[in-house]
């Protein structure tokens, strides 16, 4: 498309309140820990993203969450927001920063229209798993430190099922 018809916009990202600006922000240590539905994709996606503006290299990130459903929901937030911040006018950049209490203006205009393709070719890519994926993941790398054989493979709930069939029979 060309920059004279840009693709529509994802929408405006909404404001952080002042307790979600606080655990986005990557100069403080940070656990979110809230029911559903209140802003802990949209809090943890903010901090990625100001990770990401501050200058962090995307395959250094680790997100890590509890579903696997919410580690793709977020996931594709910061994909789809890179993406748009590539060709969004100044006004609209600028807008999203702000929502996410970073620095707006032409340097993070800047910064925020590289990122998306900064994290594609990241070696390594943006991690974004759920905590038992990240755990098993660390196990497949030290095994032996681990005290499991190399080359494990974790049960599924199908697999187990069928095991466990198996050893009943």
């Amino acid at each position: 498309m060309s920059r004279l018809n840009p693709p529509p916009r994802v929408g405006a990202m909404k404001a952080l309140r002042e307790s979600q600006a606080a655990a986005a922000d990557p100069a403080v240590n940070a656990w979110t820990s809230a029911s559903a539905g209140t802003g802990k994709t949209q809090v943890l996606t903010a901090r990625v993203l100001r990770l990401l503006l501050d200058g962090a290299a995307p395959e250094r990130i680790v997100a890590l969450t509890f579903t696997k459903a919410a580690a793709a929901e977020m996931q594709a937030r910061i994909f789809e927001r890179l993406a748009d911040w590539v060709l969004a006018d100044d006004g609209a950049l600028d807008a999203d920063l702000i929502a996410i209490r970073a620095a707006p203006g032409p340097e993070g205009r800047a910064r925020a229209r590289q990122l998306f393709a900064r994290t594609l070719d990241a070696r390594g890519g943006l991690r974004i798993s759920t905590l038992h994926g990240f755990a098993q993941s660390l196990l497949a790398s030290f095994p032996v430190e681990a005290g499991i054989a190399p080359g494990f493979t974790a049960l599924d709930d199908r697999s187990a099922l069928a095991l466990r069939t198996r050893v009943l029979a």
